[in-house]
């Protein structure tokens, strides 16, 4: 009788643990929402399918979002990562915080510092005046040309290009590149470890003027402590906190709108 019980304890506990507790430490807490989808979730299923998360991604964009439509495609990548596998784009929750601070700079040049697979990118490309193309960096080639499929299938091709690369290299040539003067927007979603350094090199660079506005997302989670220190306390920032959730979670994490000074 004990055996009987113990047998059915067992997968019980089991049960519970993988419906209800692991869902809720994945949902509320940063580091077993990190560890959980970026490491166990995406190894497991790379090697399962022999494809990796951004080619998932990519074939749910082309089964189920409308060619040439850019709201389409957003919405098929939210659905996919909320209830299908999650991805690091920065999501609906804060896209729409993304979508209005566009809007309101309206700007005449934009850069995006990492691409991913173009989420964030055909966010903002799609709100972009008509005379304005968004330069995005991306060093990863893999998410690279599944970032050029999917902008493709969102008809923004002519809006965006996208330069394969290391930010650090990249951005001292960006003027005689594009033979841009400055950036009215940049968008800031790369390795962390890098907001800082690539702020300081637009700064170097005279790429900023009194006026552009820097927008950095995760700067809780997974964080970036140091570039927060220096947009906060520099005289030359004016820094401005949106709270809000990592992407398809209820972890703790914002965007920062920092405005240049001069």
């Amino acid at each position: 009788m004990l055996l009987v019980v113990g047998l059915c304890v067992v997968p019980a506990g089991f049960y519970a643990l993988c419906r209800w507790l692991i869902p809720w430490l994945v949902q509320s807490n940063a580091t077993y929402a990190l560890l959980w989808h970026d490491v166990i979730v995406e190894r497991t299923l790379d090697i399962l399918t022999r494809t990796s998360r951004p080619e998932r991604l990519l074939q749910a964009v082309k089964r189920n979002a409308s060619r040439g439509n850019p709201d389409s495609v957003i919405s098929t990548m939210d659905l996919f990562c909320k209830h299908t596998e999650w991805a690091m784009n920065v999501g609906d929750e804060k896209g729409a915080i993304l979508d209005s601070v566009v809007i309101e700079t309206a700007p005449s040049t934009a850069l995006e510092l990492g691409t991913y697979c173009g989420y964030s990118t055909i966010r903002i490309a799609r709100l972009l005046p008509p005379a304005t193309r968004l330069i995005t960096l991306e060093m990863n080639s893999q998410h690279a040309c599944v970032a050029r499929q999917v902008i493709q299938h969102a008809g923004l091709q002519e809006q965006i290009c996208l330069v394969e690369g290391v930010s650090g290299d990249l951005i001292p040539k960006l003027a005689d590149m594009f033979g841009i003067q400055t950036f009215d927007f940049v968008f800031l979603d790369h390795w962390k470890d890098r907001y800082l350094p690539d702020i300081k090199l637009l700064e170097e660079g005279g790429l900023l003027a009194s006026g552009s506005v820097l927008l950095a997302d995760n700067v809780v989670c997974p964080g970036a402590p140091e570039y927060l220190a220096y947009v906060r306390s520099s005289p030359r920032y004016h820094s401005q906190f949106y709270r809000a959730h990592l992407e398809y979670t209820r972890v703790e994490d914002g965007l920062e709108k920092s405005l240049y000074l001069g």
